[in-house]
């Protein structure tokens, strides 16, 4: 079982070209689906039966875990039974018609401008850390990027004269998006006057470096964000995806349609995009309810 998981991976990587997070996450849900057939003295996935994937999903809900996260299981073993079904090493697949549990749909947390503004003039000037912060935080807002997309930047994917990024999303699928004057500046300052003091090596090919002067990660762009939400005081949960959804919803408040947003975001499929279309209804409601003399 454990060669065929790792099979399959590999299939990922090679044919479908998955990102490496992507990857780590079907690795994780196939491991432990393996720790509970070891529990059940089940060895080869050919045993497998409907019963016992409904069962494990039963005990996924009693651990209280989410319909998302079990969703996310059920969608890991699906992909991994029709790879074995395709390859032949099983007859029947166990997860067919299997449903996924119901999911509420959660709205996500988004920023006013006002808010936005806030934070984005947190970061001090006159430091490189804060050059580089500053050029963050301007490019997430202006640009709708994820995180893992941001710090995977190099400097030759970002393009000032033209102001746009070339990025790499999910499933390795390149996207050109716009950043605008306002970050293209600051990204200007910061590579002109701040990033030649964090780097240690003039071969780093990383937009934004770290203190040691290696590429920055994730956790360091989340802890260096949190920094700044409360220096701002605001009183929200917000991570890098905060800018993301703000940069959504702000975009399809002043106009923006749908599908050129769907475009700059990298989403596969427009029905991604359309939950930031509840969002611009309530806006549009409260305006009405406020403004209306007979709401």
């Amino acid at each position: 079982m454990r060669e065929l998981i790792d099979e399959f991976l590999y299939y990922l990587v090679v044919e479908r070209g998955l990102a490496e997070n992507t990857l780590a996450s079907y690795n994780s849900d196939l491991q432990q689906f393996l720790q509970y057939m070891e529990k059940a003295g089940i060895k080869n996935p050919e045993d497998v039966t409907r019963g016992l994937m409904v069962a494990y999903v039963v005990k996924m809900q009693q651990e209280g875990r989410s319909p998302a996260t079990i969703s996310q299981h059920l969608a890991a073993l699906k992909s991994f039974y029709h790879f074995l079904l395709r390859e032949r090493l099983v007859e029947s697949d166990p997860t067919s018609n299997l449903e996924s549990p119901r999911q509420t749909k959660k709205l996500p947390q988004v920023l006013t401008v006002a808010e936005v503004e806030k934070l984005l003039n947190q970061p001090r000037p006159d430091t490189p850390a804060g050059l580089r912060d500053k050029a963050m935080l301007e490019l997430l807002y202006a640009t709708g990027l994820r995180v893992s997309e941001l710090v995977a930047l190099n400097i030759d994917q970002v393009h000032l004269e033209g102001e746009f990024v070339r990025c790499l999303g999910k499933g390795a699928k390149e996207r050109v998006v716009p950043m605008g004057q306002v970050a293209s500046f600051h990204v200007r300052t910061y590579l002109e006057h701040g990033r030649g003091k964090l780097v240690k090596k003039a071969t780093e090919p990383a937009l934004f470096v770290n203190h040691h002067g290696r590429r920055l990660s994730r956790q360091g762009c989340w802890k260096i964000l949190k920094g700044y939400v409360r220096a701002a005081n605001l009183q929200k949960d917000i991570t890098p995806h905060t800018l993301r959804h703000s940069f959504a919803t702000h975009l399809l408040e002043n106009g923006a349609d749908l599908r050129s947003v769907q475009e700059l975001l990298g989403h596969a499929d427009i029905g991604t995009t359309q939950i930031y279309t509840h969002l611009t209804r309530k806006k549009i409601r409260e305006v009405y309810d406020e403004a209306h003399p007979r709401a």
